[in-house]
């Protein structure tokens, strides 16, 4: 991926800098976390992608956490280090991507922040775990990551490769643009009103969706860049089949158990990448209809 030299994007808040921003707290009274808890908890905030915050607290049996008031400090000025310089790139691009689209829909792109931290961090949602993998948070339309996941997903996931860094990015991105659709509100009205099967089923949905967002992205990113170089698009396809249920389950408990499905098989995942990837169309992606 030739990206070095474009545009990066103003709307990043780099935290880690910041006090508190080192080592990540123990949960739970105290009780430490393993480090089989936190690759679980890592992969599982993730692909939820909406408000993780409960993911490590459920494990460990702490407190999840309540929203906090007070906000970290933010630095001035892009991040200088060639990893956050990188997902700046990627971050404004699809700034470039999304106004143009919602413009040809006649609405304004509202753009998202994107906050690099380390360790943990206050957001709206709560105490954002550098454990948890990256994240979006609706109640502050930011996108959160630990630039550590980056060497999780290459090393312990088996995803190398800068376009694989890229679709997380956008995978998360994709997450706001359903905020501001009004698919992240209308889902999450739904807990408490159907089943924990219906509701599972309903988190599958949300994330092929923003797997199908990201395709677009990327489709459109392309064609107006041309930035993209051979074995790319397999990156992000091997990100995309690593962290689909069936593949996280087999590796981890040997078995494969699809009514616990949250984030969709490998198969899917893939498959809805490339659908946003080959039409490039917003439309083209209402996993909450197709298959």
């Amino acid at each position: 991926m030739k990206w070095e030299g474009h545009e990066t994007s103003r709307n990043v808040e780099d935290r880690r800098g910041s006090p508190g921003g080192g080592r990540a707290p123990r949960l739970g009274g105290g009780k430490g976390i393993g480090l089989g808890t936190i690759v679980i908890a890592l992969v599982a905030g993730w692909l939820f992608g909406i408000n993780p915050m409960t993911v490590l607290g459920l494990l460990s049996g702490g407190d999840t956490g309540a929203p906090m008031a007070q906000q970290a400090p933010a630095s001035t000025g892009q991040p200088q280090d060639r990893e956050g310089q990188f997902v700046a790139t990627v971050l404004r691009d699809t700034e470039l991507v999304w106004q143009q689209q919602f413009q040809a829909g006649g609405s304004r792109y509202q753009e998202p922040t994107l906050v690099l931290f380390r360790g943990a961090t206050p957001t709206a949602c709560g105490t954002g775990q550098s454990a948890m993998g990256p994240f979006y948070c609706p109640g502050d339309g930011k996108v959160y990551i630990d630039l550590e996941f980056f060497e999780t997903l290459s090393s312990r996931l088996g995803a190398p490769g800068d376009f694989a860094q890229a679709y997380v990015v956008a995978h998360e991105v994709g997450h706001h643009i359903q905020n501001l659709m009004g698919i992240t509100a209308k889902v999450d009205a739904m807990r408490g009103r159907v089943s924990q099967a219906q509701m599972n089923a309903l988190s599958v949905r949300v994330e092929l969706q923003a797997d199908c967002l990201a395709g677009v992205w990327a489709h459109h990113s392309q064609r107006g860049k041309g930035w993209l170089e051979r074995g790319d698009i397999d990156e992000a396809l091997r990100a995309a089949a690593q962290i689909g249920d069936d593949t996280l389950q087999r590796a981890s408990q040997g078995r494969v158990v699809p009514e616990s499905f949250t984030h969709g098989t490998a198969e899917q995942r893939m498959t809805w990448f490339k659908r946003g990837l080959d039409g490039g169309r917003i439309d083209g992606c209402n996993t909450f209809e197709g298959r």
